[in-house]
């Protein structure tokens, strides 16, 4: 018996929009599992994740999803759910009724129509909303809708752009958990700008920025990648706008008259960076995601604009 191929390989790719290059020689290998891609407003996620899915051409450079070529678009979407950052359905469709006539328009059996959508709506948790209408759902409930919708013809690869943007806390949690518990028996690649859903259900990530691939590898590497580089002082209230001015400064807690504040520095900190507006008791801190992500993006020369 033929070993199925789960696995997703992006070689050399760029994409352009007009003169404009959204991706840049854009090489990376996608396993079994939840895989993050990570990266500001307009790093080129979301093309990346439509040329993935055959919504946009790429102009160079190969793709094959589970060892099928991207540019076989009909077998890639057979294989392939796609959850948009902007999925909407028709509002006055109950969620049943959403399901039931995309799964029509997929060719599917009525008989298979009906058992895939039981038991996507338990799964997603919105059986008890199978006759509400989709203007009624919250937010939360919509995205949850989406996945449904996404596995209803059981893909391999699922690809989801920013789903998390604007959902309450709770919502969050239970939306990323949902993810994690689908990618146990697939590929699932999250798109985001938010770095706690990727800390939280991710092992392996990307970090893209402006086309380019700035990282490639583990939650755990690119946390040890910023090993020494993070430090935590409280200072005056009065030295902050210094301080952000010379280090990058990912947290602040602020008092009445002090700030402890977390930041990164290029240089281990010792007693003659005092004069740099920063007492000598300066103390090393563990790396957190958001602290790793930050240097990734200043160890590889990139803009990073809210310091001044």
């Amino acid at each position: 018996m033929k070993q199925q191929n789960n696995t997703i390989v992006i070689s050399h790719v760029d994409k352009y929009y007009g003169k404009k290059q959204a991706l840049k020689d854009v090489s990376l290998t996608i396993e079994q599992g939840m895989f993050g891609l990570l990266g500001r407003n307009g790093a080129g996620k979301t093309t990346l994740m439509k040329t993935l899915a055959t919504l946009h051409e790429k102009q160079a450079g190969d793709i094959s999803v589970c060892g099928i070529p991207v540019s076989h678009a009909r077998e890639i979407r057979a294989v392939t759910g796609y959850l948009p950052q902007d999925f909407s359905m028709y509002p006055n469709m109950t969620v049943y009724q959403c399901l039931d006539y995309l799964g029509v328009l997929s060719g599917m059996p009525g008989a298979l129509r009906k058992q895939r959508i039981d038991l996507l709506l338990k799964r997603v948790n919105l059986t008890e909303k199978r006759r509400s209408r989709v203007k009624s759902l919250s937010g939360g409930m919509k995205r949850r809708l989406g996945i449904a919708q996404a596995l209803l013809h059981d893909p391999r690869v699922l690809i989801v752009d920013e789903p998390t943007a604007g959902l309450d806390p709770e919502e969050r949690i239970r939306f990323r958990n949902l993810l994690c518990e689908v990618a146990e028996e697939r590929i699932v690649i999250l798109s985001t700008h938010i770095v706690g859903d990727i800390e939280a259900t991710c092992e392996n990530i990307a970090i893209l920025n402006e086309g380019q691939l700035l990282w490639n590898g583990t939650v755990s590497q690119l946390l040890e990648n910023a090993r020494g580089k993070v430090y935590t002082a409280e200072i005056p209230v009065h030295m902050l706008p210094q301080v952000k001015r010379d280090y990058i400064v990912t947290g602040m807690l602020r008092s009445e008259h002090m700030v402890t504040v977390r930041f990164l520095a290029q240089e281990p900190l010792g007693s003659a960076d005092a004069g740099q507006g920063l007492p000598a008791e300066a103390r090393p801190a563990m790396p957190n995601c958001e602290d790793a992500y930050m240097y990734c993006l200043r160890q590889h020369g990139c803009e990073i604009v809210g310091d001044e």
